[in-house]
């Protein structure tokens, strides 16, 4: 429930400054860059392998704006983890990543463990994409 705080009392416990407040800030969540990368190899290659499939004229428009969109997110992920004030974090190289892991809500991950909950998705979308393919050439176009 909200109360009504007098002007007096907030002056009593507030400390006004004109000096703009700064803090550390990390948005790289721990992961080395080479993650991401074969993310994006996943998702890019799971399209090239559709592309290679089942390409015709009617899906070039809708293939070129999700691999614009994969490349764009990614890009803009990158360019957030960098952007500025008093950013001086930077992604873990793959040594640091496998001596400490990384930090979650519910503990510390191993670099393996890490590694297996973000590469899960896209790897399963490329053997899926596998998978179409084997089904496509066993059956035949």
């Amino acid at each position: 429930m909200s109360q009504h705080a007098s002007h007096a009392e907030l002056t009593a416990v507030a400390t006004v400054s004109t000096a703009p407040s700064s803090h550390k800030v990390d948005r790289t969540f721990e992961l080395p860059a080479g993650l991401y990368a074969i993310t994006v190899g996943c998702y890019l290659g799971f399209l090239g392998l559709m592309s290679v499939l089942f390409m015709n004229g009617e899906l070039v428009l809708p293939m070129v704006v999700i691999v614009f969109s994969i490349i764009a997110g990614f890009g803009l992920c990158r360019q957030w983890a960098t952007m500025k004030p008093a950013n001086d974090a930077r992604t873990l190289t793959s040594g640091q990543f496998a001596n400490r892991g990384v930090q979650t809500l519910s503990g510390r991950l191993t670099a393996t463990e890490a590694s297996a909950q973000v590469l899960i998705l896209p790897v399963l979308l490329m053997c899926w994409g596998v998978a179409i393919a084997v089904i496509y050439a066993v059956v035949g176009h």
